[in-house]
């Protein structure tokens, strides 16, 4: 039942309902003003568990903040990286059950099933999670149900592997490197699958635990070209990916413009510092109006960006064509 239609429309009818600003950036009306002034002004205690560090999740952070702080909200930030692993991430989110916060923000699918596990008495905001129902956080799109909600990265996977026909139209096959703990690229790869079909192209995977091994994985695959997906794994070790492809020159689709800048050609992206700034928005409407997570629709960007990377295409052996370029939105100098 996994259709790739049905979940960008519930995806995208959710978006629909809820993609509205939140608050002005001097922060808002005149209670907004009053709340978040004067010396007895609350300071709100927000919990953060991201489950590795690289620019896409980075970005979404400090997305967050920007929008706390032009809502005129004073926050003190509780940081925590699980470095990719899951122990860890279900470490911090024992503690952060005792911890006394007001809000917690847990970014990417694995940290927040984690927090969802341990955390049923506080809000939790997520972002930067790819289907939120698929990964048993939420009831549905549309009524969270529970103390969850926030934004979601679903990536127009179609869209994206269907890049390859302009720019290595002889592909007939796409190797596709991910992570087996991470449910979001799991639902990434059957996208793919299902995308595959009408592209005339065949996805050959290889699944990784770590990131140390990503090279290994990507040198297996005996493959025409590669997408990168937005699995956290990977992302953080793309660089030893993006080595294998270069010395075979294959092409390297990604899935969010990080890896277009740091060095696949290719991708229709959302921006996720806007994205986490969607969702600071949403915790502001939290902290100060007392909306109800279990009632407030996950959100989505339905703006998506053509970023391109020439120098990334004269690397792998492929030439983009300038139609390609005439249509991008940004190309990476």
């Amino acid at each position: 039942m996994k259709r790739s239609s049905l979940r960008l429309a519930g995806a995208l009818a959710a978006s629909a309902l809820v993609l509205t600003a939140c608050g002005d950036t001097d922060g808002g009306g005149a209670d907004d003003a009053t709340a978040g002034s004067g010396d007895d002004a609350q300071s709100y205690s927000i919990g953060v568990t991201q489950i590795v560090s690289h620019p896409s999740l980075d970005a979404a952070l400090d997305g967050f903040k920007a929008a706390l702080a032009d809502a005129g909200l004073e926050a003190e930030y509780d940081e925590q990286n699980a470095q990719g692993d899951q122990a860890t991430a279900t470490s911090i989110a024992n503690t952060f059950a005792t911890a006394d916060h007001d809000l917690i923000l847990a970014i990417a699918t694995p940290t927040a099933q984690a927090t969802a596990q341990a955390i049923t008495d506080v809000p939790i905001l997520i972002t930067a999670v790819t289907d939120p129902l698929e990964a048993g956080l939420v009831d549905s799109w549309e009524a969270p149900g529970g103390n969850l909600t926030g934004t979601s990265d679903l990536n127009p996977v179609e869209e994206q592997l269907a890049l390859l026909e302009e720019i290595a139209p002889e592909a007939e096959t796409v190797g596709i490197v991910y992570s087996s703990g991470e449910v979001n690229s799991e639902i990434q790869v059957e996208l793919a699958r299902e995308a595959a079909e009408a592209l005339g192209v065949t996805i050959e995977v290889a699944t990784v635990t770590n990131s140390g091994e990503v090279q290994q994985a990507a040198d297996s695959l005996d493959v025409d070209a590669f997408y990168v997906p937005t699995d956290n794994t990977v992302v953080s070790a793309l660089e030893s990916l993006l080595q294998v492809a270069e010395s075979k020159s294959l092409p390297v689709i990604g899935a969010e413009g990080d890896t277009v800048e740091r060095g696949a050609i290719a991708t229709y992206g959302i921006d996720y510092e806007q994205l986490g700034y969607q969702t600071g928005e949403m915790a502001v409407r939290v902290l100060e109006e007392g909306a109800d997570p279990a009632e407030m629709p996950i959100e989505t960007q339905t703006e998506l960006m053509l970023i391109v990377n020439p120098a990334a295409a004269e690397r792998m052996g492929v030439e983009v064509p300038a139609e390609l370029l005439d249509r991008a939105d940004t190309v990476i100098e």
